[in-house]
């Protein structure tokens, strides 16, 4: 099979290349996934990049944890009518050495979720890390039904999905951006109010659509944002951080506890695994009920992922997908 890989860490351009290797068998438990869309997330390059005192997993990485595609072989005790079936997969490449950077993986088969069929490969491989980090980042704290909730960074993948997941789950949301190509994106997403958060007045506009303030803030910049959200945020509220781009910030501990304030902390990787469970499910639904809906898309064929990893660390708007033949 193709697939793409690295065997050593760096740039992009400087690392990653496409081989020739032998097709993977499922092991016992496991399905084989012929994967037709590859997803790039901020992840895939963080883990690729070379930083002081990291090492190579492994011998070589096929990259990616997200994609989509067919079963088309499954192990050992795996029921054989999931062949031919439609799937989303996650955590393909997660402390294992093949991503979905190629034409098929092999991976345990509670992490290929079925797709329904009038959902496109496109959505179901950007479903993953963004999809499931969100509903985390939206229900960590119980049902949303007629709360208020504030989405920051609401045109990014995970703010795609939470702005569609807390709508889907009876929420108002107001979404946060810096430009109006990204209101248009929250506002396609379904976001109630979208505000530019550079704007001198943006608290006070969030204050006048929720003078109580709103319940939950599913921040990606914590550093940046936590003086707007300690503005706009109710009594007992809760503030869920997944990013850590930002300047780690200056906790003002004493408002924090004067307002009862939560402040959670996100990496989907680690959440308990009922929660991890719960996410799936309740993704599947949504995705069944035709709550989620594809970014704009910014393709790339498999031999071109160099350029796809640096779409995405250049902060491409919308996703990086790569069509895997």
């Amino acid at each position: 099979m193709r697939a793409a890989v690295y065997d050593r860490l760096g740039p992009a351009r400087d690392v990653l290349r496409v081989v020739d290797l032998d097709r993977p068998e499922p092991a016992q438990g496991e399905v084989r996934v012929r994967v037709r869309v590859s997803a790039v997330n901020p992840t895939d390059y963080k883990a690729r990049a070379a930083t002081p005192g990291k090492t190579m997993p492994f011998p070589y990485v096929i990259p990616h944890q997200d994609g989509a595609g067919e079963i088309d072989a499954v192990g050992k005790g795996v029921d054989p009518a999931r062949l031919g079936e439609r799937v989303w997969v996650y955590f393909a490449g997660f402390r294992r050495a093949h991503g979905t950077a190629a034409q098929w993986v092999c991976l345990p088969e509670r992490q290929a979720v079925a797709l329904p069929k009038a959902v496109g490969f496109d959505l179901g491989a950007s479903l993953g890390i963004p999809a499931l980090t969100a509903h985390r980042a939206v229900f960590s704290d119980g049902p949303v039904g007629g709360q208020t909730i504030l989405v920051a960074g609401g045109a990014g993948a995970v703010g795609h999905f939470a702005i569609e997941l807390a709508r889907h789950g009876g929420a108002r949301v107001i979404a946060t951006v810096s430009s109006p190509r990204k209101a248009t994106l929250a506002e396609a997403a379904g976001a109630d109010l979208v505000v530019d958060y550079r704007d001198q007045d943006a608290a006070a506009v969030i204050r006048k659509a929720a003078p109580e303030g709103v319940d939950r803030i599913v921040e990606v910049a914590l550093g940046a944002n936590l003086r707007l959200d300690l503005g706009v945020i109710a009594r007992g509220g809760t503030v869920v951080t997944y990013g850590a781009d930002s300047p780690d910030p200056c906790i003002p501990v004493r408002d924090l506890m004067l307002a009862n304030i939560t402040l959670r902390f996100l990496l989907i990787y680690g959440v308990p695994e009922p929660a991890l469970r719960q996410a799936i499910a309740d993704v599947t639904t949504a995705v069944g009920d035709g709550a989620l809906t594809e970014l704009p898309a910014h393709r790339y064929e498999l031999d071109e992922i160099a350029a796809a990893h640096e779409a995405v660390e250049a902060g491409a708007i919308g996703k990086i997908l790569i069509d895997v033949e």
